[in-house]
């Protein structure tokens, strides 16, 4: 369960991008002694304390007329919007500087906590830097160096510390998220579902700019739909809406049941596309792909199969996921969609008694033995059910190693030809027998 969400700013050539990475362990911004390299906010999943968070970096602000300056200050002021938490980042060996003071007051007014981190503190004796950042107002400031990793563990503690606490009322029934590029008609087919106009629809991207929960009853099931937001307008700036719309995709997918995959069937599937549904894979959410404006598609009786091998070409991942081509405007097919939200909820709730488990498993392995690798065999052992949402097996076998990418496929294949489970992703994992 994410926590909270972190943003983190400061001016150019500070080391945001350095502690981002370093939060998160891995090199997934751009880092460059180039001032203005991180242009967009990129997003990123951190761990401390066995609390998950967001974490996302930002491009330095700063008061000289400098490209893209007006851009940047533009998506810091939204990722701040965004944060729960603002982690606030200067250079220690700079001291206070004009834009240092700028950003303050902007944190300052947003009202949010911060955590001040003075970087580039490598060594004991630039220690007493630290302290003329008190004069900014904010909080304690904190001796860090993002290239070493010193001070790391007390930023995370400072972090996860001011997560405020978040008091949702839980909302009963089955709860889809509606997923996709801004203007496929998510909110159109929010409304169609709910048989009122409970959403504001319009051509515009952008126009839903939170996430809505909206519960309601459907022959006596509960359900509760959460409409994700498009890009938002700040001035004549528009941010870059593949890196905006991934944050509010990914907050619904982390707290929905179902996702539905909404592609635009007038523009096609677009890389973005792949980018959230990926997304929502690696959630191990059950998926239904939705390919929404089907009346605006000029079609003949090949055209339904030809999309659907187009889908499974590019979405090789779901192979799992049902198809469903909709209107949300003329109401086509839209009737089918909470059955199969059902189903694909069944699916990932499903648990498989041990001994039949067993059983179709074993005669899996009888029926196809695994490739010898090195003179060795995998010998599958013994089977077991671990979780649910996304169901979740545990296989005991000689050697893991030994499990290769083509017989775990052979191996899921074989569960959902005995048991379903479609529309849900299905995890393998492979143990020593000891």
């Amino acid at each position: 369960m994410i926590k909270g969400v972190v943003a983190i700013v400061g001016r150019p050539n500070v080391g945001k991008s350095t502690i981002f990475n370093r939060i998160l362990g891995e090199r997934v911004s751009i880092v460059e002694d180039t001032p203005g390299v991180t242009r967009d906010r990129i997003y990123g999943k951190g761990t401390w304390l066995t609390q998950d968070f967001r974490l996302i970096d930002t491009g330095g602000i700063q008061l000289e007329n400098q490209p893209f300056q007006e851009e940047i200050k533009a998506q810091v002021e939204i990722a701040i919007e965004e944060a729960d938490v603002i982690l606030f980042v200067v250079n220690g060996r700079d001291g206070v500087t004009g834009d240092d003071e700028f950003i303050a007051r902007m944190l300052r007014r947003s009202g949010k906590p911060v955590v001040l981190a003075v970087n580039k503190i490598d060594d004991a004796t630039l220690q007493g830097n630290i302290y003329e950042f008190y004069a900014l107002g904010l909080s304690e400031p904190i001796a860090v160096s993002g290239s070493h990793g010193i001070g790391i563990g007390d930023v995370m503690d400072a972090l996860v510390g001011a997560f405020p606490e978040k008091q949702q009322p839980e909302l009963e029934g089955i709860r889809f998220a509606i997923i996709g590029r801004p203007n496929v008609g998510k909110s159109s087919l929010v409304n169609a579902l709910l048989k009122e106009e409970r959403v504001i629809v319009s051509d515009i991207e952008g126009t839903t700019r939170d996430a809505v929960d909206t519960p309601f009853e459907h022959d006596g099931k509960q359900y509760v739909v959460v409409d994700t937001a498009g890009i938002r307008k700040r001035g004549k700036v528009y941010e870059n809406i593949e890196k905006y719309s991934v944050l509010r995709a990914m907050s619904a997918i982390e707290r929905c049941d179902v996702v539905l995959f909404v592609i635009d069937g007038e523009s096609g599937i677009r890389e973005q596309d792949k980018h959230v549904a990926g997304y929502a894979h690696e959630a191990g959410k059950p998926i239904i792909i939705v390919y929404n404006k089907w009346d605006a598609v000029e079609k003949d009786e090949k055209t339904m199969n030809r999309v659907t091998e187009q889908i499974r070409a590019q979405f090789v991942y779901l192979s799992y996921a049902p198809v469903l081509f909709v209107s949300a405007k003329t109401h086509q097919r839209v009737n089918t969609l909470l059955p199969m939200i059902d189903d694909v909820y069944h699916y990932s709730q499903l648990r498989i008694a041990t001994n039949v488990l067993n059983e179709v498993v074993m005669d899996a392995q009888l029926t196809t033995p695994a490739p010898t690798h090195n003179g060795q065999r995998l010998k599958i052992l013994y089977a077991s059910q671990v979780a649910v949402a996304p169901p979740t097996f545990v296989l005991f076998v000689n050697d893991p190693q030994l499990l290769h990418f083509s017989y775990r496929r052979y191996i899921e294949n074989r569960l959902r030809e005995a048991f379903g489970f479609d529309g849900s992703p299905i995890r393998i994992i492979a143990r020593s027998k000891e």
